[in-house]
């Protein structure tokens, strides 16, 4: 399970429950929340299929503890469109 809670202006902790349980700083701009979702959905649930996406690409111990969601712009060549697709914005 994962869980999202705002923290400060645009930052938020995001939990990955679990055997493992992990604590995330993210950080998602108002530019990028409007790319990705036009506002459509909560911040929250945007955060939640990234964190959905980036474990189908790799395991938990490979996510930063803290980390702006537009680095993933760079990780991950389609993020944009693949998190688009997934909110069923395309």
């Amino acid at each position: 399970m994962i869980s999202v809670n705002m923290v400060a202006a645009n930052v938020y902790e995001v939990v990955l429950e679990g055997s493992e349980e992990s604590i995330h700083r993210v950080t998602l701009s108002p530019e990028l929340y409007k790319e990705i979702c036009g506002g459509t959905f909560t911040q929250e649930w945007v955060l939640i299929q990234a964190f959905r996406l980036m474990l189908e690409f790799g395991q938990r111990s490979e996510i930063a503890k803290e980390f702006d969601l537009s680095e993933l712009t760079q990780r991950y060549e389609y993020f944009v469109i693949q998190m688009q697709d997934r909110l069923g914005k395309h």
